[in-house]
C-alpha cells in the first residue's frame, strides 16, 4: 500500500460475520463441511446499503481523493452468550466471510492503507487472535510489536490526530446516549494536558452499533468524539434489553480540510416490520 500523507479516514465496525443478522455476501457462502448459507432478505437489504457506501457515499466524501479504511473491531460474530444465532461456530469459516467482505475494500484503487482494531474478546477470540490473523491477511498495517490487528490506534489523518478504540460505555436510554463519548472525550483532553501531549482532534469508539456525536471547542477547534453506527441487525439480546432504539447502520468519515478537521456520517436503519392490523 502507497504511504504518504492521507486526509482521509474511513471508518466501519461491528460487521458480525458469521451471523445470521450480520453482514453476508448476496452470494452466500461456502462452509468447511462443503455446506452453504444464503442471506436472508433482510441482510440482503443491509448488503444494499453497504454497496452504496463504499461505491457511491465514499468517493463522493473524500472527493475522489485517496483514503484510509480502518475497521474498528468485531468484524466476526465468534461464539458468544450462549447465543444460536450464528451461521456455523466455525470461527474459520466466520473469519473467511470477514475476509471475502473486506477484502474488497481493501482492494479498492483509492484505499490506500488498512488499519484493524480488536472489537470484544466475546467476539474476536480471546486477546482478539481472531482479528489478529484476519487483520494479517488483510495486509493491516502493524504496530511496532508485530501485531496487526490493534487495540487502539494514534491515526495522523493530514494535521489531525485520531484517537481509535472499539469499547464504549452502553445505555439503554436514547436520553444517554452522549454520556459516555463526552465522559470518554474530557477524558482524553485531560490526559493528554496532563501529559503535556497532543490532544486528539477525534476520538471514535464503536460497540454500540447506534451512532452518536459530541464536541468540545479547544485551542485545536472543535474536538469531536464519534461512536459509529454498526452492520448487524437486530439481535435477540437487542430486542430484551433496547426494543426502542434499534441498530443503526453505516460508517464515517474524518477528513482533514483546508481549515479543520471535521467528520461525515452516513447511517440508516432498516425499515421496522409491517404493522398488525386488527
Amino acid at each position: 500500500m502507497r504511504a504518504g500523507v492521507i486526509n482521509n479516514l474511513i471508518v466501519v465496525s461491528d460487521l458480525h460475520c458469521g451471523c445470521q443478522l450480520g453482514l453476508c455476501p448476496p452470494e452466500g457462502i461456502q462452509l468447511d463441511e462443503g455446506g452453504s448459507y444464503m442471506p436472508s432478505p433482510l441482510q440482503l437489504k443491509m448488503w444494499e446499503f453497504w454497496r452504496y457506501f463504499w461505491r457511491e457515499w465514499v468517493p463522493k466524501v473524500t472527493r475522489g481523493d485517496d483514503y484510509a479504511v480502518c475497521c474498528n473491531g468485531d468484524a466476526i460474530d465468534g461464539i458468544h452468550h450462549g447465543s444460536v444465532t450464528q451461521i456455523t461456530h466455525n470461527l474459520k469459516d466466520q473469519k473467511e466471510i470477514a475476509y471475502k467482505i473486506l477484502s474488497q475494500v481493501v482492494k479498492r484503487k483509492k484505499c490506500v492503507k488498512y488499519i484493524h482494531i480488536r472489537g470484544t474478546e466475546a467476539h474476536s477470540g480471546k486477546s482478539g487472535q481472531i482479528e489478529d490473523e484476519l487483520a494479517k491477511s488483510l495486509g493491516a498495517e502493524p504496530d511496532e510489536n508485530g501485531k496487526y490487528a490493534l487495540w487502539v490506534a494514534h491515526i495522523r489523518v493530514g494535521r489531525g490526530l485520531v484517537f481509535v478504540s472499539h469499547a464504549i460505555g452502553s445505555t439503554s436510554s436514547a436520553a444517554y446516549e452522549t454520556s459516555a463519548p463526552q465522559r470518554a472525550l474530557i477524558g482524553a483532553i485531560f490526559r493528554a494536558a496532563k501529559a503535556n501531549r497532543e490532544i486528539p482532534d477525534v476520538l471514535v469508539r464503536s460497540h454500540r452499533h447506534r451512532h452518536i456525536e459530541t464536541k468540545i471547542k479547544t485551542y485545536k477547534g472543535y474536538c469531536r468524539s464519534c461512536v459509529t453506527a454498526g452492520w448487524q441487525l437486530m439481535t435477540p439480546f437487542g430486542y430484551r434489553v433496547n426494543p426502542e432504539n434499534p441498530p443503526e447502520l453505516g460508517g464515517m468519515l474524518i477528513r482533514c480540510g483546508d481549515e479543520d478537521v471535521y467528520t461525515r456520517h452516513e447511517v440508516c436503519e432498516i425499515e421496522p416490520p409491517k404493522e398488525i392490523v386488527l
